[in-house]
């Protein structure tokens, strides 16, 4: 990088610094809107029907939905998807209709077409059969059980609801209420929709299973289990029912977090919502009024004319990247009013009360880090492993911070190691939540029900830990890497978990790669550089599309994006600054780093932040054991019943990735030219 370069790295960064002072919260954090889909903002619609109360802006929480149609009449999982989602555009059309649309209306034509063109509603998941069930659309006995007696299956018991994983979980409790009550409140008019069943209902099969399964496999097992359960309950042979719902009651308000929600995630928060009110409490008892209050603050944004409800809140997470991408850019953290403040915020939010996470993890203190603001039994690995990086980072020149940074480190490292898998990976909420047998059972024919290790999760614990000065040669780091290393994919890549996709998960392990201290020109690290470079974009910048979690065609291929490119960068940069001097360097890696660099800068806007309209954040990718899979398989997509739309995903548009992690890259390719001879001394302004 020469010196030209330089200038322009150090103008971008105090551009971006500048912007972020700007957009701080008052009380020290930074927050940015998680987008999703529809489905969100539908299925609040559904439940302000079933409670007889609109929506806090509900005028403008319908007009995003419309506006958010595409021209063929679907809604989709994420922008640019090759097809419209089928559950999505389907609870779309059951809140406007609930809502007071006309069946005729052009918004609802358009849909209704293009549901009948998919083949009807037939193939719709079980969370949008549930809702269909809730207006009398879905019979209740053709949707998925979930006994509230599974509130008392023992540990030792695969079903037992803390073998699924916390999402899958805090979802669970409340649905079994919901479930076992079966409550219906009929459209006006008793509408059933008919509309959507062109040969009639009385010909529609809404028993056949949806998932596809081989005779005797273990989903046909379930299958059949599950008609006897409805058999046994329609028959009342269900003893100490009432007492399993009284159990499921007490989880759900032991379980609600300070701000309303449950969980810090929208399916636990409506469907305690519902289950609450099923069950006759007011809608002004504390817990549900909290509840409701809750659609009216931080979890609600505006944006072109409509009004949109978050799926979670990533307040934590966004706070601590941004500290950490301005700390590498060289601003002193501690001594900087308003990045002390944030700092301070985010010390406090340091969870140091056990969780659901303890069942798993034995004689471990908490110490963790959330996600989200008021989610304080879920810490996860991912957001201890990366504020521990940022603690780390600013330790040493943290004046009369010091003594707190030590404490709050110490007792996050100890959660952290506590929380290692017995494969030497980390998932993020649980250890070892990988029963594959939970995602064979009818329920979980959406996203992901298990939390088994990631690579990017792995990743950034290790990256954490080498910044703390432990390397290759801790057993945990060991065990770590062995696991890392069996992930690697044969063309030289991981597979991003909670990040699309592959250019997330191989800009994750090299860092950590080199913080543990391997040798980053060993082949095998090679050529994961190597895949970063061939799938740079002519433009300069890197790109990956959600669909590459389904079609090996999109691996690491797609429009450019600023987060994506950042992520490729920092892979790179891990790699190649490794090398033992400057003539033995890559040329080509370092060519390639120099025109991701300018694509950032150049392609930073006026204000000192960065566009981006595609998703990059990764819920669930819909693969039900949420572990990597054989793309290459030809049944794979049939098994999984989706395709490139990701039907049974969920995908994320964390709004501040597109800030703080181009300004992590160029504050980490600033501080490479800086370490080189000759270069002059960093500028702590971030000029």
């Amino acid at each position: 990088m020469d010196g030209a370069d330089t200038n322009n790295i150090g103008q971008s960064i105090a551009a971006a610094i500048a912007w972020l002072d700007r957009e701080q919260a008052p009380d020290g954090y930074w927050a940015g809107a998680a987008e999703t889909n529809v489905a969100m903002e539908a299925e609040w619609l559904l439940t302000s029907f079933f409670l007889g109360q609109p929506l806090p802006g509900e005028a403008l929480v319908i007009q995003g939905i419309l506006n958010r149609q595409r021209p063929d009449g679907a809604w989709e999982v994420y922008p640019g998807a090759p097809k419209g989602d089928l559950n999505g555009t389907v609870e779309a059309y059951a809140a406007l209709r609930a809502k007071g649309f006309a069946k005729d209306h052009p918004a609802l034509l358009k849909a209704r077409d293009w549901i009948l063109a998919e083949g009807g509603i037939r193939n719709i998941r079980v969370f949008t059969r549930y809702w269909l069930a809730m207006i009398g659309v879905w019979p209740w006995a053709a949707a998925p059980n979930l006994p509230p007696e599974v509130i008392r299956l023992p540990f030792a018991i695969p079903f037992n609801i803390y073998h699924f994983a916390q999402w899958a979980r805090a979802t669970i409790v409340p649905l079994c209420i919901v479930s076992a009550r079966q409550p219906v409140w009929p459209l006006p008019g008793n509408d059933l929709l008919e509309e959507l069943f062109p040969e009639g209902r009385q010909n529609f099969d809404f028993y056949t299973p949806n998932k596809i399964a081989k005779r005797f496999s273990l989903e046909w097992a379930f299958e059949y289990l599950d008609r006897a359960l409805h058999w046994v309950q329609q028959k009342n042979l269900m003893p100490g029912r009432e007492n399993a719902i009284k159990l499921c009651l007490e989880w759900v308000l032991k379980h609600q977090d300070w701000d309303g929600a449950w969980g810090g995630i929208q399916p636990p928060w409506i469907y305690g919502v519902i289950a609450l009110f099923n069950e006759g409490y007011a809608l002004n008892h504390p817990a549900l009024k909290k509840a409701w209050d809750a659609l009216d603050s931080h979890w609600a944004y505006e944006r072109n004319g409509g009004r949109f409800i978050q799926a979670t809140d990533s307040v934590v997470w966004d706070t601590m990247i941004t500290l950490l991408a301005q700390a590498e850019a060289g601003r002193d953290i501690t001594a900087t009013p308003s990045t002390r403040k944030a700092l301070e915020w985010l010390l406090d939010a340091q969870v140091l009360v056990d969780g659901d996470w303890s069942k798993h993890t034995q004689n471990t203190a908490p110490g963790g880090w959330a996600f989200e603001r008021a989610n304080l039994r879920y810490p996860d690995v991912d957001d201890t492993a990366v504020c521990l990086a940022l603690l780390a980072h600013i330790r040493a020149d943290s004046g009369d911070l010091r003594p707190r940074i030590d404490t709050a480190i110490d007792r996050a490292v100890q959660w952290l190691l506590g929380m290692q898998c017995t494969n030497g990976g980390w998932g993020a909420f649980d250890r070892n939540n990988d029963k594959e047998i939970i995602s064979k059972i009818p329920f979980c024919n959406f996203g992901e029900a298990l939390d088994p290790p990631s690579a990017d999760v792995t990743a950034h614990a290790i990256e954490a830990l080498g910044a703390l000065g432990m390397d290759k040669s801790h057993p945990a780091i060991a065990r770590a890497l062995a696991f890392l290393r069996a992930e690697q994919e044969p063309d030289g890549s991981w597979f991003g978990r909670w990040g699309v996709n592959y250019i997330y998960g191989t800009g994750a392990v090299l860092p950590a790669l080199r913080a543990a201290g391997e040798d980053m020109t060993q082949p095998w690290i090679i050529a994961a550089a190597a895949w970063l470079k061939t799938h740079q974009n002519p433009d300069g910048g890197w790109g990956e599309s959600c669909a590459s979690y389904m079609s090996p065609a999109w691996r690491g291929k797609g429009d450019s994006t600023p987060s994506q490119t950042a992520w490729a960068l920092i892979g790179l940069m891990a790699q190649d600054e490794t090398a033992q001097d400057e003539t033995a360097q890559d040329e080509t890696s370092t060519e390639s780093l120099q025109r991701g660099l300018a694509h950032l800068t150049s392609t930073q806007l006026q204000n000192g932040t960065w566009n981006e309209p595609y998703f990059t954040g990764t819920g669930f990718p819909g693969y039900g054991a949420g572990t990597r899979q054989n793309l290459n398989d030809p049944n794979f997509a049939t098994t999984m019943q989706q395709g490139e739309e990701l039907s049974r995903g969920f995908m994320i548009g964390y709004n501040l990735y597109r800030h703080y992690f181009p300004l992590l890259a160029l504050g980490r390719a600033r501080g490479v030219a800086r370490k080189r001879p000759g270069a002059p001394p960093l500028d702590p302004a971030g000029a």
